[in-house]
C-alpha cells in the first residue's frame, strides 16, 4: 500500500511511494473489488481464479487508475489497524464458513439457507460505491459471490433429474428481489454478463477439482427469465465453440443447457436455440440425447404451437424428417422413436398458420424422397404429406407438372396412391387432378415416342394415368340406380297399401291418384295403348280376332280380318 508523509513535508499533497506487501487473501477472494477492498477480504478455503474476460481487463485498468489518482494512500498506523480488523473479521466469519472449510454443503438447499443475504447486499453496495459507473463489475461480483457461497455437490451438466427451472426455483423471494434489482440497474451489460457466466463455467470445468457452478446457473436463469433473446444473439459463436469442444461433452452440454434456458420462457427463442445449435449437433452421440430431450420438454411446456409458427422452414424440417424415419442414421432406435413421436407437432410448426400458401414449397422435397426403395413407414408419411399438399395448396399441382419428367418413378407412386384413396378426395381436388393427369398422359405419349429411355417408369405412369382417367369417367351421377331404387320403393309401397286395404280401389294410393287426376289420365292412356296394340296385331297376316259376344261390350269393339 502507498504510505503518506507528514502534511507539512508534502506541501499539502499526497506523496506516493513504493507499495508494501499485500495482506493475505485480498486479491484472491474479491479480485473484482480491487486493492481498495484488500483489507476486508473474506477468508477462503481455496482462492478463486477468475477468467481473463473483458470484465477482468476493465477491472484491472480501473483499479490501477483508482490506486494512482483517486484512492489516497493509508498511513502505517492505519495499515496495522486494518490488519487487526481483518484478523477479527476472519475469526468472526470462520464459524459461518466452517462448512466450506470442511467441504461442501450436502445439498444446494442447505447452501441457500446458510447464505447471508445481508452480507451479500453489503458486498454489492460496496461494489457499486467503488465502481459507480461500471455495472459490469456489479453483476460479476454477484455471480462470483453466489457461486463461492453455494458450493454443493455437483449435478450432471444437463440437470436432467431436476425441474426445468432448477436451481433458480430453490431461490427464496428475498434473494430473487436482490438479483432482479441489480440486473435491472445493469441492463446495458446483461449480454456480456451472460457470456461471462458461460465462459467462466467452461474455465471452471478445466480445473481439477473444479467448483460447482450453481451460482452462475442461477444468474443465467435470472437473466433469461426477463430477457430470453439474449441467448439467441450469438448462436453462431456458440456453435463454433461446440464444434471446437466435441471431445469434451461436459463443456458442450453446459453450453446447451445455458442457451436452452431461453426456451422455457419463450417458445420462439427456444426453437431458435434448438434449430441453431442443437439440430446441427444432433448426430453427435454424446449430445443427441439432450437435444431430443430438450425438444420434448420444450414442446410439452408450450402446447400452444401458434407462437412458434414461422420458425421451422423446409431447410430445417426435412433433416428432422430424415432423422425420424430413415433407418441406420446416427440416432439410436430409442431416440429415433422419441423424435418420431414429436414429428407431428414439428410438422404443424413447419406448415404454419397458412398451409394453403406454403405447402407447395414443401412438395418438391417430399416428391424427391418418395423412391420405390424408400422405407415403408417413410413412404407412407411422404405419400400422405404429398396428398395433403395437393388438397390444401392449389399451387402444388403446377409444381408437380414442372417436376413430373424428372421424377417419373416417384410420380407413379403418388398417382397409384391417389387412385387408391380416390373415394376420400374432395371434388375440387378431383377437378384439378383431372387436368393434371391429362397433361401427364400427353407427356407420357411424347416420352414413349422418343425412344426406350425410362420405358419402365413411363409405362408405370401411363398405366396409373389411364386408371385414374377411367375412374374419373365412371364417377357420373348414377341416374339409373336412383330410378331403379325409386321404382322398387314405389312398387313395394303400392303392394303394401293394396294388401292393407283389401283392393286397389279402396287403397290410399288409388285415392291419391284419383284426386290428382293421374288415375284418369293413366286409364285413358292404357285404353289407347290397348286399342292400338289390338289394331297392330289384327293387321298382321293370318290373324283373326273373334267378335265379342258379351252384351256389355259394344259391337264396335269386334274386329275381323
Amino acid at each position: 500500500m502507498a504510505a503518506a508523509g507528514p502534511a507539512s513535508a508534502g506541501g499539502g499533497r499526497w506523496e506516493v511511494v513504493r507499495k508494501g506487501r499485500r495482506p493475505a487473501g485480498g486479491a484472491g477472494s474479491r479480485r473484482a473489488l480491487g486493492e481498495a477492498n484488500a483489507g476486508r477480504a473474506l477468508p477462503l478455503a481455496a482462492p478463486i481464479a477468475t477468467s481473463d474476460t473483458i470484465f477482468e481487463l476493465g477491472f484491472e485498468k480501473t483499479m490501477k487508475k483508482q490506486n494512482k489518482e483517486q484512492v489516497p494512500p493509508a498511513s502505517a498506523p492505519e495499515q496495522q489497524h486494518r490488519k487487526h480488523n481483518a484478523g477479527k473479521s476472519a475469526k468472526k466469519s470462520s464459524a459461518s464458513d466452517a462448512g466450506l472449510k470442511q467441504g461442501k454443503f450436502r445439498t444446494l438447499e442447505e447452501a441457500l439457507k446458510a447464505l447471508d443475504l445481508a452480507d451479500l447486499q453489503k458486498e454489492l453496495d460496496k461494489s457499486q460505491n467503488v465502481f459507480p459507473e461500471n455495472p459490469s463489475v456489479w453483476v460479476k461480483d454477484l455471480a462470483g459471490y453466489l457461486n463461492y457461497k453455494l458450493q454443493a455437490p455437483k449435478s450432471d451438466p444437463m440437470l436432467s433429474q431436476h425441474a426445468h427451472d432448477y436451481p433458480y426455483c430453490l431461490v427464496n423471494k428475498e434473494l430473487k428481489n436482490i438479483i432482479k434489482s441489480l440486473l435491472g440497474r445493469s441492463s446495458s451489460v446483461l449480454e456480456l454478463f451472460f457470456d461471462h457466466c458461460i465462459y467462466t463455467m467452461l474455465q471452471e470445468l478445466d480445473k481439477t477439482p473444479g467448483e460447482s457452478l450453481h451460482g452462475y446457473r442461477i444468474c443465467i436463469q435470472a437473466v433469461l427469465l426477463d430477457r430470453p433473446k439474449i441467448a439467441t444473439m450469438n448462436l453462431g459463436k456458440y456453435l463454433e465453440v461446440l464444434r471446437s469442444h466435441q471431445n469434451r461433452p461436459t463443456k458442450c452440454l453446459t453450453i446447451l443447457w445455458a442457451l436452452g434456458q431461453a426456451g422455457f420462457t419463450d417458445l420462439t427463442e427456444g426453437l431458435k436455440v434448438w434449430l441453431g445449435v442443437m439440430l446441427p449437433v444432433l448426430g453427435i452421440k454424446s449430445l443427441s440425447p439432450y437435444a431430443v430431450a430438450y425438444l420434448d420438454r420444450l414442446l410439452m411446456m408450450h402446447p400452444n404451437l401458434t407462437k412458434g409458427f414461422g420458425m421451422i422452414g423446409p431447410k430445417d424440417f426435412f433433416p428432422l424428417l430424415d432423422f425420424a424415419f430413415m433407418p441406420n442414421n446416427s440416432l439410436s432406435p430409442s431416440l429415433q422413436e422419441q423424435l418420431r413421436q414429436l414429428y407431428p407437432r414439428l410438422k404443424v410448426l413447419a406448415f404454419g398458420a397458412k398451409p394453403e400458401a406454403t405447402l407447395h414449397t414443401y412438395f418438391p422435397s417430399f416428391l424427391s424422397r418418395a423412391t420405390p426403395s424408400c422405407p415403408p413407414d417413410m413412404k407412407k408419411e411422404l405419400l400422405n404429406s404429398m396428398s395433403q399438399c395437393l388438397s390444401v395448396d392449389p399451387l402444388t399441382f403446377s409444381v408437380w407438372r414442372q417436376l413430373y419428367t424428372k421424377h417419373l418413378s416417384q410420380s407413379s407412386l403418388l398417382l397409384n396412391h391417389l387412385l387408391e384413396s380416390w373415394d376420400s378426395g374432395s371434388k375440387k381436388v378431383r377437378q384439378s387432378l383431372q387436368e393434371t393427369v391429362r397433361s401427364f398422359k400427353v407427356t407420357n405419349e411424347e416420352l414413349a415416342a422418343r425412344g426406350p429411355n425410362s420405358d419402365q417408369d413411363v409405362a408405370a405412369c401411363d398405366a396409373a394415368c389411364k386408371n385414374l382417367l377411367h375412374k374419373m369417367k365412371g364417377r357420373g351421377f348414377p341416374w339409373s340406380r336412383l330410378l331403379l331404387v325409386i321404382l322398387v320403393f314405389a312398387a313395394g309401397f303400392l303392394m303394401h297399401d293394396i294388401r292393407t286395404q283389401g283392393s286397389f280401389q279402396a287403397s290410399s294410393s288409388a285415392r291419391i291418384l284419383r284426386s290428382s287426376g293421374i288415375l284418369s289420365v293413366s286409364q285413358q292412356a292404357w285404353h289407347k295403348v290397348s286399342h292400338y296394340s289390338l289394331e297392330g296385331y289384327s293387321s298382321s297376316p293370318g290373324s283373326q280376332i273373334p267378335c265379342c259376344t258379351s252384351r256389355s261390350v259394344s259391337k264396335s269393339c269386334c274386329f275381323s280380318s
